[in-house]
């Protein structure tokens, strides 16, 4: 199962977020998710759980828990949306002044 950890302290690690995790079950991935430009941690993360009733044990017991001062938000991630690829707007006249 996929969860999201949202609130993150931004001292907190890939490797804090598997340790924390990793008392309710195995883990497979954990990670801060990072801000392509600066590197710096977003304030959220995932970590993907085989089981789920380790993963439903990890979300019931760590939901608003106090992790390196701050108050996280653990639940089922939900799927991403799917992009729609929309055109753009309607055309419209050129504008401008004609002489």
């Amino acid at each position: 199962m996929n969860i999201y950890v949202g609130n993150l302290s931004f001292e907190v690690t890939d490797d804090d977020l598997r340790q924390l995790f990793t008392a309710y079950g195995e883990v497979e991935t954990a990670s801060v998710v990072k801000d392509r430009f600066s590197g710096e941690s977003r304030g959220f993360g995932f970590v993907e759980m085989p089981a789920r009733k380790d993963a439903d044990a990890a979300i019931a017991a760590l939901n608003g828990t106090d992790v390196k001062g701050r108050t996280i938000t653990v639940n089922e991630a939900k799927p991403k949306a799917p992009k729609s690829g929309g055109g753009g707007g309607g055309g419209g006249g050129r504008g401008g002044r004609r002489y």
